[in-house]
């Protein structure tokens, strides 16, 4: 994650981020965050929520419900941090190239090829006799057309799309955030509060409507459609954020968030507790029923706004104070991280089917196809990146 520099006088010079300079806590964030996007995928299968696999391990759930519950929204908040200061510094219609570039392309050739991939391993798992050309073309023609995680990319062309025409509306429409993100250097509970009342309002009205299994689509376009409004948010309260003062304001590196993420790691684990709670209470009580009522789709909705809110700031503390400096990991693959996010779903999947009729325990399961899919779709990523070109969109 870059951040770069425009006209200023020189008295907001202080405001304006630095693109040339990369921000290494940030980075390793996003690259963190791919990999978690990774072991959700290898582990799925072997839980209660995935049933495709005999073998399964409460384990894995419960890193299912910890990681659907904030992974997503962290990306869209990551990825509106330096949407404000791009927009400043590019034509719109640079700005509107790089993203059909970065966006567009990416998820027209995976929605063609990489996602038909992927979901052939389920294909023939049901109908082993198919072939891939059949099962490609039904897909395109008749469907359905899932995009599997790629879908992320063209929602985040929409908010990218959006935030360009509400920049151009308004350069100032965003300061109320900042201005908030900026007291919340010394008091980020302030802005705790402030993020948990704004995403439980939009996301718990859409849950008890919608119910949390149903998605929007229109071919390889889908979305979830109780998060319809929540994803939105988290982007836009990122765009704030990073639109002045990054390096002054909650994300400061000598903030009280980076001083006390241990505390929201904590604070965190009373609504993650309590989403437990309300699974047992479905399970046991309610005999899951298809349809919940509206209190428990209500009571959800708020541990999860709640979990998924503290635990952003866990996470972002604790790599701006202790990943801000030193060698790590997670720097090696930062250059490959979005590809290895694209390039991943056909790998975990074909491998989750090839050790299908292994007799191996869940956890034995789970780690080969979570290595395996980590080394190869960085690999993968890497020769990719070497095509000319290539570099510019992965």
């Amino acid at each position: 994650m870059r951040m770069t520099s425009h006209a200023a006088t020189p008295t907001d010079a202080e405001a304006i981020p630095n693109l040339n300079t990369r921000n290494v806590a940030l980075d390793r964030v996003r690259t963190f965050l791919t990999l978690v996007v990774l072991l959700h995928h290898a582990v799925i299968p072997y839980t209660y929520f995935g049933q495709t696999d005999a073998k399964s391990w409460i384990g894995f759930d419960a890193i299912i419900l910890a990681t659907d519950s904030f992974f997503m929204a962290m990306f869209f908040f990551l990825s509106g941090l330096f949407v404000w200061p791009s927009l400043a510094d590019k034509e719109a219609e640079k700005f509107l190239r790089d993203r059909l570039l970065r966006l567009a392309l990416p998820f027209a050739l995976a929605a063609l090829t990489v996602i038909p991939i992927a979901y052939f391993a389920i294909a023939l798992r049901r109908s082993p006799g198919t072939t891939f050309a059949v099962f490609w073309w039904k897909t395109i023609t008749v469907g359905p057309w899932p995009s599997g995680p790629v879908w992320f990319a063209w929602v985040l062309l929409a908010f990218d799309l959006t935030a360009s025409v509400l920049y151009r509306v308004s350069p100032n429409l965003v300061d109320p955030i900042n201005r908030l993100s900026l007291r919340g250097c010394g008091r980020p509970t302030d802005f705790f509060i402030f993020l948990l009342v704004m995403t439980a309002m939009l996301y718990i009205p859409m849950r008890i409507y919608f119910g949390p299994g149903r998605w929007f689509e229109f071919g390889p376009f889908s979305v979830q459609a109780s998060r319809v409004l929540l994803y939105p948010a988290y982007f836009m309260i990122g765009v704030g954020v990073g639109a002045a003062n990054l390096h002054r304001g909650l994300l400061s590196m000598d903030g009280r968030l980076a001083k006390n993420s241990w505390v929201w790691a904590v604070a965190a684990l009373a609504p993650y507790c309590l989403l437990w709670a309300l699974i047992f209470v479905k399970r046991g009580m309610l005999e899951n029923p298809v349809w919940l009522p509206a209190w428990y789709e209500a009571s959800y909705g708020f541990f999860f706004s709640a979990f998924s809110a503290a635990t952003l700031f866990a996470i972002l503390g604790y790599f701006l104070r202790f990943k801000r400096s030193g060698r790590s990991m997670l720097d090696r693959m930062q250059a490959e991280a979005y590809g290895m996010f694209l390039v991943h779903y056909p790998i975990v999947l074909w491998l989750q089917y090839w050790l299908f009729d292994f007799e191996m325990p869940a956890i034995a399961k789970a780690t080969v196809v979570f290595v395996l899919t980590v080394v190869s779709s960085w690999a993968v990523t890497g020769i990719l990146r070497k095509i000319p070109g290539a570099a510019r969109v992965l």
